[in-house]
Order: structure tokens, then sequence, then C-alpha cells
């Protein structure tokens, strides 16, 4: 249950391979000339960082995720063993460091998250298994019950959210126990504040 919590509170973190140049900085994103057009496309992919066509050249890779954390560790890339005049991604860059370092942040945040009991988690494992067979056998009770249940979550959402307030919950806090950012956290509970 909370992978779909991370999932639908998303982009709060997305895992990159993240550069870092040899000045120890981390370049802003890329932009490729196709041209003409008032349109300049950009990328912040670690392929991208080559050297090549005037783009700045990766020194060293680390992870790196969408909610800001950076891997501490740094993984060198040795330019004399890597093709100069060949696109990074064709080259044969080993990425399990920093994505082995990513998956310990996420893990890390899945262990902060608030564990849901048992028991609501077989009554949430049941209710999925029922809605997903009624969403093939009888599609209009499936919906039905959705619609049900949509007035049930609002209005719980809404419950649990005045009640934080109420006590005065750092956002910081609730953002951990979801497993989100403060930013999509705030989001989240403003859904529920205008449900």
């Amino acid at each position: 249950m909370v992978d779909r919590v991370l999932e639908a509170l998303g982009a709060a973190h997305e895992g990159s391979v993240g550069v870092l140049l040899a000045d120890g900085s981390e370049p802003g994103p890329v932009d490729f000339d196709v041209g003409s057009g008032s349109h300049m496309p950009s990328s912040t992919e670690w392929h991208c960082y080559d050297g090549r066509h005037g783009r700045p050249r990766a020194a060293l890779l680390r992870g790196g995720c969408s909610c800001g954390w950076r891997g501490a560790a740094e993984y060198p890339l040795d330019w004399t063993a890597l093709p100069g005049d060949q696109p990074l991604y064709e080259a044969d860059v080993d990425l399990s460091g920093p994505i082995a370092d990513y998956e310990a942040h996420v893990s890390l945040i899945r262990d902060a998250a608030v564990p849901l009991p048992a028991e609501l988690t077989g009554l949430l494992s049941d209710l999925v298994r029922v809605l997903d067979g009624l969403a093939v056998e009888e599609p209009l009770v499936a919906l039905k019950a959705l619609a049900d249940l949509r007035y049930v979550i609002a209005q719980t959402g809404q419950d649990a959210v005045y009640e934080l307030a109420a006590r005065e919950v750092p956002l910081k806090e609730v953002a951990s126990a979801l497993g989100t950012s403060e930013a999509a956290a705030r989001s989240y509970l403003n859904d529920y504040r205008h449900s």
C-alpha cells in the first residue's frame, strides 16, 4: 500500500542519475539547438553532459531525487576509457551505484511512512480485490460503489485534515508520514480541505 501512496503522491520522489562537473558544481539543463523556432528543448539526463557540441562534461555521477536529495557517494567517469566522439548513452557506463543510492533513499522514506494496521491493510486489499472483480463482472455496481467511496473518502479526509490542523502537526511530519515532499503533502491536504 505504501508504494501506491508514493506513486499517487508521485513526482515528489522520482529518481535520477545526477552529474557533477569537475569544479564540483551541479550543472543546469542542457539546451539542444534544433534550428529555428521558439521552443528549445532541454534535458538534465546524465548522458547529455558528454562535452560534445559545447555541452558541459560530467566528471562524477551520483544518485538524485526530485525531492532535492542528492547522494553523498560520487562515482567518477573515466573519460580515458569513454569514447569522446559518440553519445555518452552509447558507452558502457556503470550506473548501479547511483541507482542503488537512490533506492536506499526511497527505502528510508518508505520506512519513515506511517505503517497501516494489518487489519486496515487487509480490508483495503479485500476492497481492491472485490472492486476489481466488479469492474469486469458488474461495472455499474463498481461505479456506484466508487461514487459512494468518493463521498466517504472526501469526508474522512476532510475530518483528518482538520484534526491535523487542530493538533498543529507540522507539515514536515505530515510529509514524512505520507512518504512524500512537503509540497506534495501540502497539495494533498489542500485537496481534502476543498473537497
